[in-house]
């Protein structure tokens, strides 16, 4: 199943901030894949649900606190 996600949602990825724009979720037996906009250069890229956090939202108060284990963004 493909899920486009209207409006995107900010996240962080191992190479930087990103906008999600569609999930893939190929059953219960593989993670979730996350195809995300990168917002330094625009690059499509597909990551692993495992290698995806939320980006800090402080409207709606989602991750005030970054995850320790996220690498920095660069």
């Amino acid at each position: 199943m493909i899920l486009q996600l209207n409006p995107s949602i900010m996240v962080e990825t191992p190479l930087g901030t990103g906008h999600a724009i569609f999930i893939i979720d190929y059953g219960i037996h593989q993670n979730t894949c996350w195809i995300v906009a990168l917002q330094k250069d625009g690059v499509i890229k597909h990551f692993d649900c495992n290698d995806i956090i939320l980006s800090t939202n402080y409207t709606y108060g989602l991750n005030l606190t970054k995850n320790s284990n996220h690498p920095p963004e660069k």
